[in-house]
């Protein structure tokens, strides 16, 4: 895959409960037990907010049927309560963490577009749980104030 090919940069969760630790090495074993080859994620941010190498962006990943050649997937570890519902209970970090590397991913992919796992057709999850096209859209904007600011003073 090149840099033009990247269409999307996709935002997803492990879907597991806050006790439950996941890194890429623990969704690597898991993908593979599903019968992938590897981890279908290009990243993985960790609840401390680390962000974790998964595939190569060069390589089609393995997280959005039908999107995997043209798409970047990152996860983020969490996404359950302790009963198992969908819950968007991710830390600061992770949320800091995911705007620091879609923003370093969109200077790569202008063109891609970042949405939520479950924003694709025919996907019934909750996946990411929670809408992330308005909070990558509050982000970009206040990202443009910023920027407005500092240029024009």
């Amino acid at each position: 895959m090149t840099p033009t090919d990247i269409k999307f940069l996709v935002v997803h969760c492990s879907a597991s409960k806050p006790d439950v630790y996941v890194d890429a090495a623990v969704i690597d074993r898991w993908h593979r037990n599903r019968g992938f080859a590897k981890i279908g994620y290009h990243y993985v941010i960790k609840r401390d907010g680390v962000v974790q190498k998964g595939r190569a962006d060069t390589e089609a990943g393995a997280h959005v049927q039908g999107y995997n050649r043209m798409s970047l997937g990152i996860c983020l570890a969490g996404g359950l309560d302790t009963n198992g519902n969908p819950l968007a209970n991710y830390s600061d970090e992770q949320y800091a963490a995911l705007a620091t590397l879609l923003k370093d991913l969109k200077a790569k992919h202008p063109q891609a577009v970042v949405q939520g796992h479950r924003d694709f057709p025919n996907v019934a999850k909750a996946c990411p749980c929670f809408d992330v096209k308005p909070w990558w859209a509050a982000l970009a904007k206040d990202d443009s104030k910023h920027l407005n600011k500092t240029t024009n003073n």
